[in-house]
């Protein structure tokens, strides 16, 4: 446990916890155990003491006990709730009876442990709480402004996300592929502003969102009088994002008829508004994105092939939100704080058994449904925290649904490469042996899942 006379010197890479107790025996000893566990412990003597140290400290975890001089255990709570409402809270009592831990976590406390408690209860607990609660840090890079509107914790996604940037600067034509509902149009966004085109317009059209007849004059523009109903010129989103990039969404559901007009803008790097006869230049970085499997729309002639690779350049998988589970509380959180906001309710967070059901649930409509779940548990929430229950209504019956053959398929690849990575400290090669496949397809594979042999190298 380090000493309360000056700042740690922090590991950025422990959880830190602050444990407060007016016993200096309990005191030591919890600091003892949470220390040999890996945690960063810093003790305070009673709850004045442990608002000071939330200044600088920053805890991912507070510990407390409930009867103190002064200030009591729920009286800190209330403080923390102010100061910092992402931080669980755990109270630990001698005195504690059924009703109090009932009125403890209605009110947002994360869990109530009675004395004298086993060590693999307060550590199980513990790691319970770190786990199901969002990052705290609000410290902003300056280099990471380009992806602010990306909220994840997750491996899988800072591997894709360390892709993007480096694809950012490029002109390179960009394919997104990923299911519905996982935020196509905020990475194609944060490539944009990662770019040196960041300056001048984005713009986004679905594309399955808008009629054929329609979508040439969406795109290209159209002069006055080109067809009935227009009574003016429009520019069209090609030249309305000159300079900057066009985000295509949906490709895959694009018209026959319109791919080879697309086509032939972005050979030439001009468009014919419909009605002119004159063409105009435009410059525009193209970033479009499906959840088709555009090569098997080739093969079924539903999309066109030269198109296909005058797009895709570089691909880049969006994972779902099933294969980033552990950015569930962040998003979660982070919906619950807009919702309140736009509300005026004064809902703080989710209890224990709520956030284990959001992050277990199957989540078919990726991110756009945990939205709607959130949601939907603010709006009907009568307490200071959503309950379970209001999860399980909102989820409804597609919490029983089954995952997909790929998924199902993509999980299990996934963890069992893990589990190599990990059973062979990152040796690739003891790792492809034991997998019975060559290093060749063996490190495809790791590329396909984002996993890092280095990562499981420097764990250990």
């Amino acid at each position: 446990m380090k000493s309360l006379d000056h700042q740690p010197v922090t590991n950025v890479d422990q959880d830190k916890i602050l444990i407060v107790d007016d016993d200096p025996s309990l005191l030591r000893l919890l600091g003892i155990r949470l220390s040999a566990a890996g945690y960063l412990v810093e003790s305070a003597a009673n709850a004045k003491m442990a608002l000071g140290m939330l200044k600088s400290f920053h805890p991912q975890l507070v510990i407390s006990d409930l009867r103190m001089e002064g200030m009591d255990g729920m009286a800190l709570f209330e403080q923390i709730r102010q100061q910092s409402p992402n931080v669980p809270v755990i109270i630990m009592t001698a005195h504690g009876t059924i009703p109090d831990a009932i009125n403890a976590t209605k009110q947002g406390v994360f869990s109530f442990l009675t004395k004298p408690f086993e060590s693999q209860q307060l550590l199980e607990t513990v790691a319970q709480a770190i786990r199901l609660q969002p990052s705290n840090s609000s410290s902003k890079d300056k280099e990471a402004i380009w992806r602010e509107k990306i909220i994840s914790r997750s491996a899988i996604m800072e591997s894709l996300l360390q892709q993007t940037k480096q694809v950012a600067t490029s002109d390179f034509s960009l394919l997104i592929h990923s299911e519905s509902g996982t935020g196509k149009e905020l990475l194609a966004q944060a490539i944009h502003q990662a770019s040196h085109r960041s300056d001048k317009p984005f713009t986004a059209i679905n594309c399955a969102a808008i009629p054929e007849q329609l979508l040439e004059s969406e795109l290209f523009g159209h002069v006055k009088g080109a067809f009935t109903g227009a009574d003016k010129s429009y520019q069209g989103l090609f030249q309305a994002s000159d300079g900057g990039t066009l985000f295509l969404d949906e490709i895959g559901d694009m018209p026959m008829g319109f791919q080879v007009k697309l086509l032939r803008a972005l050979q030439e790097k001009e468009v014919r508004p419909v009605g002119s006869t004159q063409a105009v230049k435009v410059d525009v970085r193209i970033i479009s994105a499906t959840h088709k499997n555009l090569q098997e729309a080739i093969k079924e002639k539903t999309f066109r092939e030269d198109l296909y690779y005058r797009l895709n350049v570089v691909e880049l998988e969006l994972p779902p939100l099933i294969e980033r589970r552990e950015d569930i509380p962040l998003l979660a959180q982070h919906f619950l704080n807009y919702s309140s906001q736009q509300t005026s309710l004064d809902i703080n967070g989710f209890s224990q058994e709520a956030m284990e059901i959001l992050i277990a649930a199957p989540w078919p409509g990726n991110i756009r449904q945990l939205q709607n779940v959130v949601e939907q548990s603010v709006a009907l929430s009568r307490e200071s925290i959503i309950v379970a229950s209001l999860v399980k209504n909102a989820l409804r019956d597609e919490s029983s649904s089954l995952p997909s053959f790929q998924q199902a398929k993509d999980e299990f690849e996934r963890d069992y490469l893990a589990k190599l990575l990990k059973l062979t400290a990152g040796n690739v090669s003891q790792a492809a042996k034991i997998a019975q496949r060559n290093r060749t397809e063996f490190y495809k594979l790791l590329n396909r899942h984002h996993l890092s042999a280095e990562a499981f190298r420097t764990a250990e």
